[in-house]
């Protein structure tokens, strides 16, 4: 899947470096970029519709990735209005124009509603403008009405030049070099309102700022027992409420898709009573904007908390956010989506024909795809008309599997169902965390532990880990005792690296003691190591015959098994920060190259996905082995940016990644080359990357992958329960398993078959899926580099869209 090929240091393209050894090329039958040119291209990007955070991410990957391949640059500013109004608002643009707006929220280019364009006089001016410039490659960055009106000024081109043609505008030679117009579509909207895509540009960082401020919330209400109404955006899709809800467990979210039964009002009243019956300090209610009642009447905040304080009595507070949701800056995953997303429509436009319809590029699992924009539009189109149909189950399955995940989850979760309704399955399932402790673990555990009780099991909490089971450190744990957890770093359970070889009898006995027909382990590297030895340990322990399975939580996302493990987003983040931090303390200073050190171990993931989220020159990892050679070829590749206008470097070494070219020895080597150019400093972030709140990606990947291995917990279960002997007996190696996700999709893999996918002295995975985007990273940063672009180019479909043209979409 990823590739292995080591990197090899290159020539700058914007100097000239000291002699570097031969590349050794890769196989031919794979598509290289390098061989798509861009020469006699000429592209323009623009932003339109709402702004979000990472459009800058996305402008910057296109201009970069569009130089790089020899294509013509132009800044489109103010969207289709500047398209129509000319002149100034379309401009050439260099490589450094792009510099610095990696973190900036909003649209550095503009953004703004376009009455002209919406007709056909605005499109013949617009048409008129582009040809001018040569444009005949569009990159347009936004919502479904500004991809829809890109669709419709693409169809309408030749007519258009036709027209300019009689007109005298254009020449006839222009309408045949200029006949047909390619169109790319990045969806840019913190709604997450597009179809066709789990996620959209800006959604990941909108639900940073909605929690951040839940967060805070819930200190206060916590301190005088008040019941927050909080309002989100949403007019037409409730993603940010529903995932908001779910990533702070809040009591009731009103969403559009999903709106409450008759008598609603009575229910809600009844929840919040019982919940401060339990001795709940604080309730959370979640408001999307566009939040309606089945009879498609609006249900809003003020709605809300008029009714509580009426029925309820309790001291109530609405807080609209607004505008909010829209700033700062934007996320880690917000901006590597951008950067990749960025980069394929570069790619989608060079390998683009007269005959390729115009196309979006979406994200399915972790990767990134093109598909049919007016597919996509249709699809979005048709949520609404469900809606408004009052088919509400329709228009939540028309969402996408990833919202109907969301729903159903939280659904399960929010609530408990009284003791009279609940599955009596009469086993008992133990939770732990094994291994360093990692954000969003306690999120996985509030997860497991009330999904176990809705499924009817007994739930354990085994404390330190394997080596807490041995001393008995186990208790049965309850719906209300794991309240409040989902906000909460590092493991409350406590966990501990130690593996279970050595306790083997002891926790045996342990098992048997409290009757454990289940074990879930949620933790790192450790964690899969202890599930090895358990599993060998079956022969002789007929103890660990039993469903056991394992949620990889580690900041380092080195478990096999998993493209993405629990509390390594929340670290990319911290990192994130950290180095817009440190670049900004050089704002106003002399040129400067900062040395940053990132945790990992042996692997790399943290210092790549960090550096392509930073803006990195260069990230040093294990993966790829480097030598002096590369060293002095980056040395001198900054050398040549500081002479420049570019004032900051950045360079980021994963902590394993030679014993030899340590982050000392790297930072001595920096500062001797570069004297008379720059200065260095240097930066060991260490343990500050595991701590803090966890990420609203955590949250949710944690409590989701969570309740799923329980439900599969619960089918092993019935499926090994012999009723003739009164108890579980798993042995196969089926019944030991990871939960992960690969791809596009949540697989249960055994333990024992990922050990041939494993690298156990390094304690890595043998192949990584993100270092096929390492190239990514050079490129940005204007390396020359192999990029192997073999699984783009293939136009998919959307699952059920009648404009279809197949019977069997491949996705």
């Amino acid at each position: 899947m990823a590739s292995k090929s080591k990197e090899s240091p290159k020539e700058s393209l914007s100097s000239r470096c000291s002699p570097i050894p031969t590349v050794v090329q890769p196989p031919t039958d794979k598509k290289l970029f390098e061989n798509l040119s861009g020469a006699g291209k000429v592209i323009g990007v623009l932003t339109s519709g709402g702004d979000a955070q990472g459009m800058n991410a996305a402008v910057r990957a296109v201009v970069r990735m569009g130089i790089y391949v020899g294509a013509k640059m132009y800044f489109i500013y103010e969207g289709y209005q500047g398209m129509v109004d000319g002149g100034n608002n379309i401009v050439e643009v260099t490589w450094e124009c792009v510099s610095s707006i990696l973190q900036v929220g909003g649209t550095v280019i503009g953004s703004a509603r376009c009455q002209a364009f919406r007709t056909r006089e605005g499109r013949l001016q617009a048409a008129c403008n582009l040809i001018q410039k040569g444009i005949t490659n569009l990159c347009v960055i936004g919502g479904d009405g500004s991809l829809t009106g890109a669709n419709l000024f693409r169809e309408e081109w030749s007519g258009l030049l036709e027209e300019l043609a009689k007109t005298g505008k254009i020449g006839k030679e222009a309408v045949k070099k200029y006949s047909h117009l390619n169109i790319v579509g990045m969806v840019g909207s913190i709604d997450n309102d597009f179809c066709g895509t789990d996620m959209t540009i800006g959604t990941d960082s909108a639900l940073h700022r909605i929690i951040e401020v839940v967060d805070a919330i819930m200190t206060t209400a916590q301190s005088h027992q008040r019941t927050f109404v909080l309002e989100v955006m949403g007019r037409h899709c409730g993603y940010l409420a529903l995932v908001s809800a779910l990533a702070c467990g809040a009591d009731w979210v009103f969403i559009p898709e999903y709106p409450p039964e008759e008598g609603w009002e009575k229910h809600l009243c009844v929840k919040l009573s019982e919940n401060r019956a339990r001795k709940k300090r604080l309730n959370i209610i979640i408001v999307a904007e566009g939040a309606i009642d089945i009879h498609n009447k609006p249900i809003t905040s003020e709605k809300v908390k008029d009714l509580v304080v009426q029925q309820l009595g309790y001291d109530t507070r609405v807080t609209i956010l607004g505008h909010v949701q829209r700033g700062g800056t934007p996320s880690a995953f917000d901006r590597i989506l951008a950067s990749r997303m960025g980069v394929d429509a570069v790619l989608a436009l060079l390998e683009a024909t007269p005959d390729t319809p115009a196309c979006v590029v979406s994200l399915s699992g972790n990767q990134s795809v093109r598909l049919p924009l007016m597919e996509c539009v249709h699809m979005t189109q048709e949520v609404q008309k469900a809606m408004d149909k009052r088919q509400f189950d329709e228009a939540v399955k028309l969402r996408g599997r990833s919202f109907e995940n969301n729903l159903n989850t939280y659904k399960l979760l929010s609530q408990k169902k009284p003791d009279s309704e609940l599955p009596k399955s009469n086993f008992n399932v133990a939770v732990m965390n094994v291994g360093a402790p990692a954000a969003g673990m306690n999120a996985a555990v509030r997860s497991a532990v009330r999904m176990g009780i809705t499924e009817g099991h007994k739930m354990f909490a085994v404390s330190n880990g394997f080596e807490g089971f041995s001393k008995g450190q186990i208790k049965e744990i309850s719906w209300v005792a794991v309240g409040g957890w989902t906000g909460q770093g590092g493991s409350i359970l406590g966990t501990k690296r130690t593996l279970p070889a050595k306790y083997l009898e002891k926790i045996a006995e342990q098992m048997r003691a409290h009757n454990i027909n289940a074990l879930l382990v949620i933790g790192g590297f450790e964690a899969y190591l202890g599930l090895l030895e358990l599993s060998a340990a079956r022969e002789k322990y007929e103890e660990f015959c039993v469903p056991m399975v394992m949620v990889p939580a580690t900041v380092s996302n080195n478990v096999p098994g998993s493209d993405f493990s629990i509390g390594a987003d929340t670290a990319l983040n911290t990192i994130t920060d950290t180095c817009d931090r440190i670049k900004q303390s050089a704002s106003g200073t002399k040129r400067r190259v900062f040395i940053i050190e990132t945790m990992g171990g042996y692997c790399g993931y943290l210092a790549s996905m960090g550096g392509l989220s930073a803006g990195a020159d260069v990230a040093y990892i294990f993966e790829e082995q480097f030598d002096i050679r590369e060293l002095q070829a980056n040395v001198e590749h900054l050398t040549q940016k500081m002479k420049t206008s570019i004032q900051r470097g950045l360079v980021l070494r994963n902590e394993n990644c030679n014993e030899n070219y340590t982050t000392d020895f790297i930072y001595q080597l920096y500062s001797e080359e570069g004297k008379g150019v720059f200065d260095c400093r240097k930066n060991v972030l260490g343990h500050m990357q595991q701590g803090g709140a966890p990420s609203p990606f955590d949250r949710n990947f944690g409590t989701k992958i969570s309740a799923k291995a329980v439900q599969w917990i619960s089918q092993k279960l019935k499926e090994s329960y012999r009723k003739e002997e009164g108890k579980v007996f798993a042995n196969t190696d089926d019944s030991v398993c990871l939960v992960g996700m690969r791809t596009r999709n949540l697989l249960f893999q055994p333990v024992s078959e990922l050990k041939n996918q494993t690298d156990f002295e390094h304690r890595i995975p043998k192949e990584q899926w993100w270092l096929k985007l390492r190239p990514l990273m050079k490129i940005l940063a204007k390396y020359k580099i192999s990029y192997d672009v073999s699984d783009s180019g293939q136009l998919e479909h959307v699952p059920g869209c009648k404009l279809q043209q197949v019977d069997n979409p491949p996705m």
